[in-house]
């Protein structure tokens, strides 16, 4: 099993407007989830989005799978562990595990491609993914 390069842990607490009819959380919400995850595990790294909008570069979703495990409802505290597993030229791939009261609620993976104002793809910038988890 190969090791992550960086790891970030969040704590996210469910909101009602993230739920559906029945209290339980909507399945698109996970998405946002992971990109809160994502998000700040890569400022905690010092990658900022705006940053590398700034550089004409976007990160955008090429792949994702997910897996449910159990639901998660209105008012549950959930911890979302947000994994990089792999850097290359143009990608990230990241690993997901959302687990509620130590549960498994959800675990995905996704590829995060790099692009430019053009549509193509763009090489990461160099950063240090091997800081403190």
């Amino acid at each position: 099993m190969t090791q992550p390069i960086h790891q970030h842990h969040l704590q996210i607490r469910v909101t009602y407007k993230e739920t559906d009819g029945q209290r339980r959380v909507h399945h698109a919400n996970y998405l946002n989830y992971f990109e809160r995850g994502r998000v700040e595990m890569l400022r905690a790294i010092g990658i900022r989005y705006r940053d590398l909008e700034d550089q004409g570069m976007m990160l955008v979703v090429s792949e994702m799978n997910i897996q449910y495990h159990s639901a998660a409802e209105f008012d549950d505290l959930l911890d979302l562990e947000t994994s990089l597993m792999e850097v290359r030229k143009v990608r990230m791939r990241h690993q997901y595990r959302i687990t509620r009261d130590g549960e498994l609620v959800v675990s995905a993976s996704s590829v995060i491609a790099c692009v430019g104002p053009d549509g193509n793809p763009k090489r990461l910038p160099v950063f240090d993914f091997h800081g403190t988890t």
